[in-house]
């Protein structure tokens, strides 16, 4: 017996089933349906009333994943959730409750969910993809789109936002899902930031929400109606009919619609650039300071461990910077409120940790790093030393309730603040933005500025200068050969290529170079090497900038603790650089080298690499005097911009944890 008979014998007759579309579908319309395939993946608050409303709709094959089962809690929105069906995959409550609305529907279905792995069978025949995934699933949802926009499916998103539905469609070749939330490579609350406000720029919702406490984004929580999935289907369902059906107006991204019921009201919105838009970048910021302490880390909350809440503020922790991304750091937790901080150094094989002190300096930006990231939690870090060698300093840590504790303003920036290595405005830094950037290194420690046309020059043509070294010093090639990642836009523990700023045809002269320490001399002694890439990388950046700063110390530093403190003043910097909106790209190697000058280092077997560093030396003594360049702890530039679309993310912090 064929399906045609079955249904006849169950008494199913598609066309009498869905005659009722006919007169806002036509008759071939209804048809085509027929033979249209949906994916869906998640099958809970929108994603099975998608699948139940597009089975209403007449349309006749999906391919469904889910892994999940249902429980108590989604009995406020789901509609699959009963009594009946506690404990049950939700994949195959959805798929009979389908199949009872048609039970000629063609189903594939996916009992793991989605990965990498199963996309191109999840995806194998299908008109278009209707996003259900719950809405932390971050990365599943990343991939899910990303390869839709490779293979030409469209994929659309339709969010449960307070009680009305917030609606995107990405169509092939146009904006991608990745192009407009930028939050591949970002840490879970930044993702979960920039997919609600990316959903959402208009906040219909905003004024609504009696409950600021119950969104915790660090337990990836948040409340929900039905009234929301509701609305989610019926959007999508009518989005989806005009784009099988080539019939009425598609918006794509990046414009969407936003419809609260709650509020009655409309807006379409629209963003060039998505979340890179500068209204969005605004809005991000906003929402970073006022969600932070409140909702994306529960601030106290009972409902975790001591244990756990070491570990959070541990994974803030870690988003300190470090030389090359090198994070020379790892934890190990003591007890509910203790940890140690066991760091090392590279000198022993990298040419840039002179004495293991950039290394220090940013152990010294990871522990102020753990003292804002606690205050999130009413409480502060005591730190001690440990004796141990210099080349692995150890602090044993101590978390204290102190009520005096207010949430630092740099802590929402934690993990935003990134480098950015291309050009940036040269709008000069207002005194409102020098004074707070002053301000927060600290009173034993000033700013000096070189700004103005002939400032950047002089800073420009010595950067030019010194990357000469940087790039003809065999010790130095060794270094770069290990620390980029090629073919990337994030690396947990190197720099990926795409974030280095060079053009494509440069970077792809600079990989095959790279390989072999011959093909580099090749390269500089015949084909002029090291001239394009100082232009793009010191020489335009220089130029195109606000400023380039010095952070001095009172005194010069002397031993592992001064190095420490400085790391600490120069965090503060940064962050503080970050929440005015400003980029930054530090700008250490001229420091580095004349630094071997003066101690009569011979740090390479190159004696012209030898011969240079003095003469950066000289011209650093000019632009900066020798004893404020001796004191010097970090040097860099900065300006207004926009912000890197690359960067280093960082190890998880499972890898980062010693036992």
């Amino acid at each position: 017996m064929n399906s045609d008979e079955k249904n006849e014998s169950c008494g199913f007759d598609y066309e009498v089933a869905f005659s009722r579309n006919i007169g806002w579908l036509t008759d071939t319309e209804q048809a085509a349906l027929r033979r249209k395939r949906v994916a869906v993946a998640g099958l809970g608050g929108v994603g099975g009333s998608h699948v139940l409303t597009l089975a209403r709709l007449g349309v006749g094959a999906f391919n469904l994943a889910d892994f999940d089962t249902f429980a108590v809690a989604n009995f406020n929105r789901q509609a699959g959730a009963m009594v009946s069906t506690l404990g049950r995959p939700k994949l195959d409550v959805i798929v009979g409750m389908a199949r009872d609305i048609n039970p000629g529907l063609d189903i594939r279905t996916f009992a793991n969910g989605v990965s990498v792995e199963n996309l191109d069978k999840f995806l194998d025949g299908v008109d278009i993809y209707v996003d259900g995934l719950d809405f932390f699933a971050f990365a599943a949802r990343c991939n899910t789109f990303a390869a839709c926009a490779r293979r030409g499916v469209p994929a659309i998103t339709s969010a449960p936002i307070g009680m009305g539905v917030a609606h995107l469609n990405f169509l092939p070749g146009r904006m991608t899902f990745e192009q407009y939330f930028r939050m591949e490579g970002l840490p879970e609350p930044e993702q979960a930031l920039r997919f609600l406000l990316g959903l959402s720029p208009a906040m219909l919702h905003r004024t609504y929400l009696v409950d600021p406490s119950s969104i915790n984004f660090g337990e990836r929580r948040g409340p929900s109606t039905v009234m929301a999935c509701q609305l989610c289907a019926g959007v999508a369902a009518t989005e989806s009919l005009k784009i099988l059906l080539g019939r009425g107006k598609v918006i794509a991204a990046p414009r969407g619609l936003h419809f609260d019921a709650f509020r009655g009201k409309l807006a379409m919105t629209w963003r060039p650039g998505g979340n890179n838009n500068p209204f969005q970048r605004l809005a991000l910021a906003i929402a970073r300071r006022q969600l932070a302490p409140k909702a994306m880390i529960a601030a106290g909350s009972t409902k975790m461990s001591e244990l756990r809440l070491i570990e959070q503020i541990l994974d803030l922790a870690r988003w300190a910077p470090s030389g090359d991304n090198t994070q020379p750091w790892r934890f190990e937790i003591v007890s509910r409120d203790k940890f140690i901080v066991r760091g090392f150094d590279t000198r022993d094989h990298c040419v840039y940790d002179l004495n293991g002190h950039p290394s220090q300096i940013a152990i010294g930006a990871l522990l102020e790093t753990l003292r804002i990231a606690a205050s999130s939690f009413g409480l502060r870090v005591e730190v001690e030393r440990l004796s141990a060698p210099e080349t692995q300093p150890t602090f044993d840590c101590t978390l204290l309730a102190d009520a005096a504790i207010s949430v630092s303003p740099l802590f929402p920036y934690i993990t935003v603040r990134a480098v950015q290595r291309r050009p940036m405005k040269t709008r000069p830094l207002s005194a409102t933005e020098k004074r707070e950037l002053e301000a927060s290194v600290g009173a034993n420690y000033r700013i000096t500025w070189i700004e103005g046309l002939r400032g950047r020059l002089a800073a420009a043509s010595l950067m030019f200068a010194s990357a000469k070294i940087r790039l003809t010093t065999p010790e130095a090639f060794e270094v770069h050969r290990n620390v980029i990642e090629w073919g990337a836009r994030f690396s947990t523990d190197k720099i990926p290529d795409q974030a280095v700023g060079l053009d494509p045809l440069t970077m792809r002269a600079m990989r095959w170079a790279m390989q072999d320490w011959r093909r580099i001399e090749f390269l500089n002694t015949y084909l002029g090497g090291t001239f394009a890439p100082r232009i793009q990388l010191d020489f335009i950046p220089g130029m195109a900038c606000a400023a380039h700063f010095l952070i001095i110390a009172g005194t010069r530093p002397a031993n592992v603790d001064d190095h420490v403190a400085a790391g600490g003043a120069m965090q503060r910097f940064w962050l503080t650089a970050t929440r005015l909106g400003l980029q930054l790209q530090p700008e250490m190697t001229p420091l580095i080298f004349s630094t071997y000058a003066r101690e009569g280092r011979e740090f390479s077997v190159r004696p012209e690499s030898v011969v240079l560093a003095h003469a950066v030396r000289n011209r650093l003594q000019v632009l900066l005097g020798a004893n404020d360049l001796d004191a010097g702890v970090f040097m860099g530039r900065i300006g207004a911009g926009r912000a890197a679309v690359s960067r280093s993310t960082r190890l998880a912090l499972d890898r980062l944890i010693v036992h």
